[in-house]
């Protein structure tokens, strides 16, 4: 267990005490507006206090039109800085790390919470209209602006969701990019808006401001080698500290037949990559699970669902390395005991197996 445990240090700000990310999760807690609820704020909090390196906030979306789901956190207008500014001072202050994830869901967003969505070209099947040149650039800019807003509150930095078929994922794919302008076609062109974005938060926030970014390699409408192209970038350019890989399930072999033989994660570990760390998430439920990854050649681990489960999975795992989740389905009440209100437990209701019928009712 000593990896796990080891500090890791970025290239800018303070380092991590060990190799634990909380990864960001919906969880609806949140006011309709977006400003922080005191459910979320303890929901966060706790995992701080279970000894989480970093502790990142759920997906926060940077404009209005962007919102992904009901009692969804907020970052896209001054209102949401005073409960900003509480949560990363409390995640300070109990010994984690603070980052904000940056979000738009693009073509994803609720029609019944913002009207029309927004994609990089016009999608029939969700109604979603294409964005205009300047549109894209005001995208770019919120982006950025949401950053600077995560900076004023006191985090140590933010994360770019570029993964699971959001606004930036709809923008790297070309099933779904289809522009004909410097934003579509191309790889470079498909990825401008991902690089302006980094380019515009190093631009506008602190040398020591801290820049992750989020991305999948596999499902909506993705291609495992453009994703694998954008990551290697990312690494040798150096301008983000880490990178993020979502990848379903840390052990599993990509669904392209040109790459099977090998796993997923593989396919990034050997990537060179200077002074930025790399993360994995993907069903890390166990003490060995996660020193598996490490091993497998990561720095980091982002853990989603065990952290659910048991708000101190790091520091159960390094009381007992061999420690495991608890078998599913939990208990509403186990739920309740570890920082979830009844709205996220009513979400995590919707996972197949994960509450236990009897005790949602």
């Amino acid at each position: 267990m000593t990896d796990l445990f080891s500090p890791l240090t970025l290239a800018r700000g303070p380092a991590m005490k060990n190799r634990f990310m909380l990864a960001p999760m919906t969880n609806q807690q949140s006011h309709a507006d977006g400003r922080l609820s005191d459910s979320e704020f303890n929901w966060l909090t706790k995992r701080a206090t279970g000894g989480f390196g970093l502790v990142m906030t759920c997906a926060s979306h940077v404009q209005a039109v962007g919102q992904g789901f009901s009692g969804q956190l907020g970052i896209f207008g001054d209102q949401h800085l005073e409960g900003l500014a509480r949560l990363a001072s409390e995640i300070k202050a109990r010994g984690s790390l603070s980052a904000v994830q940056l979000h738009h869901a693009g073509y994803r967003a609720l029609p019944d919470l913002v009207g029309t969505p927004v994609c990089p070209s016009a999608d029939e099947k969700t109604g979603a209209r294409a964005l205009g040149l300047d549109e894209v650039e005001q995208l770019r800019d919120d982006f950025i602006a949401a950053a600077k807003r995560a900076e004023r509150a006191g985090f140590d930095g933010v994360e770019v969701h570029g993964a699971h078929g959001y606004v930036i994922a709809q923008f790297l794919s070309p099933e779904v990019n289809r522009r004909e302008d410097r934003y579509g076609g191309s790889l470079e062109n498909r990825a401008r808006l991902l690089f302006e974005i980094i380019d515009g938060i190093r631009a506008e926030c602190r040398a020591d401001f801290q820049v992750g970014v989020r991305l999948s390699p596999e499902r909506f409408g993705q291609r495992l080698g453009d994703i694998r192209d954008i990551s290697a970038q990312l690494l040798r350019e150096e301008k983000i500290d880490y990178l993020d890989m979502s990848l379903w399930d840390v052990t599993k072999e990509p669904q392209e037949e040109a790459f099977k033989g090998t796993s997923l994660l593989k396919h990034f570990t050997d990537l060179p990559r200077g002074n930025v760390r790399l993360g994995a998430a993907g069903k890390i439920m166990s003490g060995p699970a996660a020193a598996a990854v490490i091993d497998a050649g990561c720095d980091f681990v982002s853990v989603g669902r065990a952290a659910i489960l048991r708000h101190d999975f790091p520091e159960r795992v390094r009381r007992d390395p061999n420690y495991d989740s608890p078998a599913l389905p939990v208990t509403a009440e186990h739920l309740l005991d570890e920082g979830l209100d009844h709205t996220f437990i009513a979400y995590m209701s919707s996972w197949p197996g994960f509450v236990a019928e009897a005790q949602t009712q």
